[in-house]
């Protein structure tokens, strides 16, 4: 489509779903108002309406709203079905006015159908089978009454209670269970004449000839997802403080921390042990850091996965679009904190030793985003993503080589393959050969030769010096790609083997399940019984 017409068909979707007054209005998230709660649910529907469905499924779409904002709601909806749409919504708890806005009014309890029909007539059928609604009663609630068998429960719970033994009612369900109302109007539905008017109604539907509709999904260039993707995910990076600027402030008074510690820390014998723990701690807990983006990383999940149950892009054109809309933000944090961390400290001089050190840091804290990326692809919940990460990158610090030697880790598993999968191992490696190689430092006594910086590196800290550090830093790089690649394929298997896993669970449950009894024990009040001669007594 011309970019003229895209912007004529969200201009009319913002006047049709009545968001005119917020059309400039940023979301909101948990640091910002932003829109109201009814103005959200209008947004989430508008996004739908982009694609101009002929049908619009919709979950309970007042739900968690107050009643004007529910009204109006609704009353959109009913101007997209006037409009030529067929708009299906499960309604939660709708008011009187709100139920009167339905056309159609389709009733199931335990799967089976109670009523199908006009939403008008739904009164009188319910009379007819015995079970008419109060002057005083929302329609919808005493139908919900009528066919939910949860109130089984609720009835149970206050038996033998005085007021429930004083009160008469002439309510009908009074004098028996909701099952027994469900059975009663399940009969009465399937020999009524809405029945057979649905019968018909199907059988006339199912002899018409239509065209065959195609499985959907993007029209748009793969070029065009990705462009779209990484404009969009920059301004949502941008706009949350969460995201990347709070990071990069937490980044920058830690490294002030570092280099004021570690302040020109010189070439002195006490120097070497000192250069190899700043290094260790940058590499590692200050990269540590980055998983406090993995709440960001849930939101921007759960908003993939919905634009892609509706085919609007692919895995491929997501991926990529996050990788680089990120890069920017992540050149920014390390260079500023790499920079100050590198001259407070006053680490190996010279342009090409900084160069690397800055390198080696985005490399880390680009793999660490890429595996929290990764980890919320299959586990949504945020805590226990963090947990999960935390964790990773514990075991990870463990092998690094600094808090035991390279060759002093148990070979089985820890050295091998645990150590070399580790990207702290490799950063380590990288700038203790890029700090210390080509120094000379003061021996513990003043009368002994000094120390040369390989010396160290080979004998003390057990680096070979012989792999130079620019391969270290691929290694780096690699596993960025590696675990981005980790990241489509965690994707691709949630969207093919988890549902065919999750049927299967459901398939087996079903046919294990035995007979569902129509009353359970009672959540409360349990083995409480009151008898109005000799009062209560507790079990």
């Amino acid at each position: 489509m011309p970019r003229e017409d895209k912007r004529a068909l969200v201009e009319g979707t913002i006047v049709e779903m009545g968001l005119q007054d917020c059309a400039d209005t940023v979301i909101g998230n948990w640091h910002l108002r932003g829109v109201s709660g009814g103005e959200k649910r209008r947004v989430s529907i508008a996004l739908e309406l982009l694609m101009r469905p002929r049908l619009l499924f919709l979950d309970e779409p007042t739900s968690g709203l107050d009643s004007s904002s529910a009204f109006f709601v609704t009353q959109t909806l009913r101007g997209l079905a006037r409009d030529g749409r067929t708009v299906i919504a499960s309604i939660h708890q709708p008011s009187s006015e709100v139920f009167e806005l339905f056309d159609m009014l389709f009733l199931l309890s335990g799967g089976k159908t109670v009523y199908f029909g006009q939403a008008s007539q739904a009164c009188e059928f319910f009379a007819q089978a015995g079970f008419p609604c109060p002057a005083l009663r929302n329609p919808s609630d005493h139908f919900l009454r009528c066919v939910n068998s949860d109130f089984d429960k609720v009835k149970a719970t206050l038996k033998g209670s005085m007021k429930a033994r004083v009160e008469r009612s002439d309510d009908p369900l009074d004098r028996m269970t909701t099952s027994e109302a469900i059975r009663k109007l399940v009969a009465s539905y399937s020999r009524s004449q809405y029945y057979y008017a649905a019968r018909e109604k199907v059988n006339d539907i199912s002899r018409m000839k239509g065209t065959v509709l195609d499985s959907g999904g993007s029209q748009a260039s793969f070029l065009m997802q990705a462009c779209t993707l990484t404009k969009r995910s920059f301004i949502n990076m941008s706009r949350d403080f969460g995201y990347y600027w709070l990071r990069l402030l937490i980044y920058l008074l830690v490294t002030v921390c570092i280099g004021t510690i570690y302040l020109d820390v010189g070439t002195k014998y006490t120097s070497i042990l000192a250069r190899a723990a700043c290094s260790a701690f940058v590499f590692g807990f200050v990269t540590f850091m980055s998983i406090g983006g993995f709440p960001s990383f849930v939101e921007e999940m759960k908003v993939f996965q919905r634009e892609r149950l509706n085919g609007h892009y692919g895995v491929a054109a997501f991926v990529i679009s996050n990788t680089i809309s990120a890069t920017p933000f992540l050149i920014l944090i390390c260079f500023l904190s790499g920079t100050i961390c590198y001259f407070m400290v006053r680490l190996h001089p010279g342009f090409e030793h900084y160069i690397f050190f800055v390198l080696n840091l985005y490399a880390s804290v680009t793999v660490v985003e890429s595996l929290m990326m990764a980890i919320a692809s299959v586990i949504p919940n945020f805590l226990m993503g963090i947990i999960i990460g935390a964790g990773i990158q514990g075991i990870f610090m463990l092998v690094s080589g600094y808090f035991r030697l390279p060759y002093d880790i148990p070979k089985p598993f820890w050295r091998y393959p645990m150590q070399y999968i580790s990207f702290h191992y490799w950063a380590l490696q990288g700038q203790c050969q890029n700090d210390m190689k080509g120094l000379v430092f003061d021996n513990q006594y003043p009368d002994q030769p000094k120390i040369p910086g390989d010396f160290i590196l080979k004998y003390i800290f057990q680096i070979n010096v012989d792999r130079s550090k620019w391969i270290d830093l691929s290694v780096i790089f690699s596993m960025i790609f590696i675990y981005r690649i980790l990241f489509f394929l965690m994707i691709k298997i949630n969207e093919d083997a988890l549902p065919w896993i999750r049927g299967h669970i459901a398939r087996k449950r079903m046919q294990k399940k035995g007979p569902t009894p129509t009353m359970g024990k009672t959540p409360s009040l349990r083995g409480y019984v009151v008898d109005p001669e000799l009062g209560s007594n507790e079990g």
